[in-house]
């Protein structure tokens, strides 16, 4: 049977190198498929979901790719993996034996979400693999879903859990994973399993393997700008100087994960100036509203030396879902229906003394090139004489408290007599901002 194939084998290769164009043609299908194929990491708990993780490498390997197995189950795996559990556990000084006698669910999943937040980004920047996939309930997708926050923005990576329709956001945060939903719990194969798994499957597989030359714009560089939809006016016509300018502006809608997200990439290196001109998120972390994001926010630029220039963008309001959902201490506060979804509260004279305190003291901890520019005629587009939110009051006291403490050896201090949302305002932040990166 050996000889027989070894001759036929031969005489396949002395065929093609009689026919040159297609002796070329054969060593460049075998190149591509040998050297170019890419590879797509299955990660998983091996120890109850084997069977459902082995399908997902079937439909993977039949599309033509390569499949590298992560195991982060604390037990027995079903089937060898690649890469194992124990090894991803020991590299951060946990052994993994003495969890699992210990029995302990919630132990297990935390030291091995731990783990695999440092081993996928690792195994990635070894260039195991090219895109990821994963399957789970709660307790899978809590596992694999920090390590693929890690990695880069861009890299595929598709989650699907039994929580996918939900609120993802603690599993998502500021990276582009992908959540699909299983439909029925990830346990066993049926026929609504399957197609689910193919489809997520062939997914992953088109993003890592269907090459596509972005229409991309000429490569120029890169500045954050923050917007609400009360900035909009002011951030659009600064926009439209920078890019007259050679720049391309990424925006991010100030919503608590559009904060974070734009902080994240900053520390990742992406920007070489900030417009941080709506930095209304601080209303919502100080009052508790719906879209804060978190203690560090304002902090990301001035730590990486970026040149930023910062507003005080709708610090007029506080968000909240429908109206009543607005916590009940607060039903006599100056309520807006921005729309059925979304209710905002003005803040008041005290709050803003407070905002005041908290950017002071983020930006006085710059270490770059940083302008403060106070718009004295309103903060917004409902901050304006006859609007829902006009308060002089309320203003006076932000912008006397910055006066007071910022720290003028370190941050510039602008004061112009517009509304955030005039041309005059929106072009003079733009131009200040090119001259702090330029300069």
């Amino acid at each position: 049977m050996k000889i027989f194939w070894v001759r036929g084998f031969v005489l396949h290769i002395y065929w093609y190198m009689s026919n040159g164009e297609y002796f070329l043609g054969y060593c460049n299908n075998v190149i591509r498929r040998v050297v170019l194929m890419k590879t797509v990491a299955i990660a998983g708990t091996y120890d109850s979901k084997a069977k459902e993780l082995t399908f997902v490498k079937e439909v993977l390997e039949g599309v033509g790719l390569n499949t590298l197995t992560i195991n982060c189950g604390v037990f027995k795996p079903e089937i060898h993996t690649d890469v194992k559990s124990i090894d991803i556990a020991a590299d951060i000084g946990e052994n993994l034996v003495e969890i699992a006698g210990k029995k302990d669910r919630a132990l297990g999943t935390e030291v091995m979400s731990r783990a695999m937040e440092k081993a996928i980004p690792r195994l990635y920047s070894e260039g195991r693999f090219d895109g990821i996939i994963s399957l789970g309930g709660t307790g899978g997708t809590s596992l694999v879903t920090p390590g693929m926050r890690a990695l880069p923005v861009g890299v595929p990576k598709v989650m699907v859990s039994t929580v996918a329709s939900g609120n993802v956001s603690q599993y998502v945060g500021t990276s582009d994973i992908m959540m699909v939903p299983s439909i029925v719990d990830v346990s066993g194969l049926n026929s609504i399993s399957t197609r689910i798994f193919t489809n997520a499957a062939l997914a992953v597989a088109g993003m890592v393997n269907l090459e596509h030359e972005e229409k991309s714009l000429t490569k120029k560089p890169l500045i954050a700008a923050t917007m609400f939809g009360v900035t909009t006016p002011c951030v659009n016509m600064a926009r439209e100087y920078l890019e007259e300018k050679g720049y391309e502006v990424l925006v991010f809608h100030a919503t608590g994960t559009g904060g974070k997200t734009m902080e994240r990439l900053i520390e990742e290196g992406y920007f070489v100036g900030v417009l941080d001109l709506t930095t209304t998120e601080w209303c919502d972390e100080l009052v508790g509203g719906v879209l804060a994001a978190g203690p560090n926010r304002l902090e990301a630029a001035g730590k990486a030396k970026v040149p930023q220039v910062v507003s005080v963008g709708a610090l007029d309001m506080v968000n909240y879902g429908p109206i009543d959902t607005v916590p009940r201490e607060f039903k006599d506060r100056n309520l807006y229906k921005h729309n059925p979804t979304v209710t905002l509260m003005r803040t008041t004279v005290e709050e803003n003394g407070q905002l005041g305190e908290i950017i002071s003291e983020k930006l006085n901890m710059t270490e770059g090139p940083t302008a403060l520019m106070l718009p004295l005629k309103g903060v917004s587009m409902i901050d304006a004489e006859g609007q829902p939110f006009y308060g002089p009051a309320e203003d006076q006291m932000l912008f006397d408290v910055l006066r007071k403490n910022i720290d003028r050896s370190r941050v510039e201090l602008i004061e112009m007599d517009n509304n955030i949302n005039d041309e005059d305002f929106a072009l003079s932040a733009a131009r200040k901002l090119v001259e702090l990166i330029e300069g």
